[in-house]
């Protein structure tokens, strides 16, 4: 199979694997190659795989998503993924990574409940001179 994990603005893993475990929104589940295709809306979590050819499984924490696997390909669309070797150092990592990103994303909406705010104003000032 080929993994596959984009994020809106990279793809953090394009790799061939042997084995991909995650946690979707009803349960846990792991994909082997000759498994059906489907679609699972993944919670947020850390997402395992085993690459092509080796023993030791690998990690990746996520901020939920969707996965898709048709075929050989298992796909998986996030807005945040953060590698590690050991789950220790991952756990860490996630905490800055996502801390950060949540960051950005409530001075993005700050920034857009402005921008609304202002758009409204000039709305109402344009109706008040009709």
């Amino acid at each position: 199979m080929r993994l596959v994990v984009a994020l809106p603005h990279r793809i953090e893993i394009d790799q061939p694997v042997d084995k991909v475990g995650a946690e979707g929104i009803h349960g846990s589940f792991t994909m082997l190659p000759l498994h059906l295709d489907h679609v699972v809306l993944l919670a947020p979590g850390i997402l395992t795989f085993v690459p092509h050819g080796e023993s030791d499984e690998r990690y990746v924490a996520i901020k939920g998503g969707v996965l898709t696997k048709v075929g050989d390909d298992v796909r998986v669309a996030t807005v945040a993924a953060v590698q590690g070797e050991r789950l220790e150092e991952l756990e860490r990592t996630v905490v800055r990574s996502f801390r950060r990103l949540d960051e950005r994303e409530r001075d993005a909406r700050a920034a857009m409940a402005r921008i609304e705010s202002r758009v409204l104003h000039e709305l109402f000032e344009f109706e008040e001179e009709t």
